[in-house]
């Protein structure tokens, strides 16, 4: 019997004025689950979660925590906690007065308040000679500890992050994403994560949720989001990608023939296991990701491959990045590591070739 979810969203929509943010989202999430919302801005990630949270209400739909109807209730007496992008911690108040605040608001013993403190520095694994310190003696990073301290002090149900992270640098950001992971692990909360930062969503949750124009347009686990993408537009969203246009034909069996006018495939069909279930008879796109596409021989034994001339060339540390370009005008992006395979320069004809069980073919659509 599979558990009822922890979080579930049924049917939200939500209006300013004229403007509908969200349409029709229905999402659940699951206990002890890290989830990352992305997309575009605009598309409607920081406005659910702010439904979630109750700082603002719904026009129409339910949104229940824990089986509990969230209507009516407010913010306040919510089982949830927010960090935002902007980290909001007062200025005034000394690292221990910050992180023990939601504490106060709830006339908390001042002993006790202490000492749960006292374990939200422990677990954030800051010093305990900031606990007398204010934020603006504090590096950024310490300021994005003591804000997580603060947010789990309550010991909430669900963690709401709205891009917590987006502020720092590279170096900072990427020891803070750890850190995330480290304390979802270490403490079992539902973590819902807003991000702009394609990498850290890949990297930290279980499941990705894509939106787009207040919907949500795919839902899974990151290697099915990036490898076989709803459309068009999460194909390219979720990184870089290459969609080359085929011609659906029949199924037989297991398999699905195909034409093309540059792929070259002596067995001409495909497993029908990579190709999406709405796609039928007609124009679809074949999604292959850089990194898989190799520069091959006319003559090698590869399942699809195609000539194409090399047009530009990126070295980024140990990886190539090339952009290359068929007789019929197709632009293709092909990523190689180490020094493992063979090099293409810039000008040359190459042939460049993929296997079969990397793709995954879908309908086309706006990108």
């Amino acid at each position: 019997m599979t558990a009822a979810p922890i979080l579930s969203i049924t049917d939200v929509h939500k209006s300013y004025g004229s403007y509908p943010a969200l349409k029709g989202v229905s999402l659940d999430v699951r206990q002890g689950e890290f989830i990352a919302l992305v997309g575009p801005s605009g598309c409607g990630k920081t406005t659910l979660l702010k439904q979630v949270a109750g700082f603002e209400d719904t026009t129409s739909g339910t949104i229940r925590i824990e089986g509990n109807d969230m209507a009516g209730v407010p913010a306040a007496l919510r089982p949830t906690s927010m960090v935002f992008q902007k980290l909001a911690l007062f200025p005034h108040m000394t690292v221990a007065q910050n992180i023990g605040f939601p504490l106060k608001l709830r006339k908390v013993d001042p002993k006790v308040i202490a000492g749960h403190v006292d374990e939200m520095i422990r677990l954030m694994e800051l010093k305990p000679e900031y606990l007398t310190r204010y934020p603006r003696a504090l590096s950024g990073g310490e300021q994005q500890r003591v804000a997580l301290a603060r947010s789990m002090i309550s010991s909430p149900k669900l963690l709401l992050l709205d891009e917590p992270l987006s502020a720092l640098d590279v170096k900072l950001k990427k020891v803070l994403q750890a850190e995330l992971k480290r304390l979802h692990r270490s403490v079992g909360v539902t973590f819902v994560h807003v991000t702009h930062d394609l990498e850290e969503a890949m990297m930290l949750a279980d499941r990705i949720c894509v939106m787009r124009s207040g919907k949500i347009l795919q839902l899974g686990e990151p290697s099915d989001i990036y490898y076989r993408p709803a459309d068009p537009f999460v194909a390219g969203f979720i990184g870089e990608t290459n969609l080359l246009p085929i011609t659906i034909g029949a199924r037989s069996g297991d398999q699905v023939s195909y034409a093309s006018s540059e792929i070259v495939d002596a067995a001409g069909s495909l497993p029908s296991s990579l190709v999406a279930a709405d796609v039928g008879q007609g124009p679809a796109l074949m999604n292959v990701r850089p990194e898989l596409i190799r520069r091959c021989e006319k003559d090698a034994h590869v399942d699809c491959k195609l000539p194409a001339t090399v047009t530009e060339l990126f070295t980024k540390g140990g990886t190539v990045q090339y952009r290359a370009r068929t007789p019929g005008g197709q632009e293709l992006a092909i990523e190689i590591q180490g020094t493992s395979h063979l090099p293409m320069q810039l000008g040359e004809d190459v042939w460049l070739g993929w296997s079969k069980k990397d793709i995954w073919v879908l309908k086309p659509g706006e990108a």
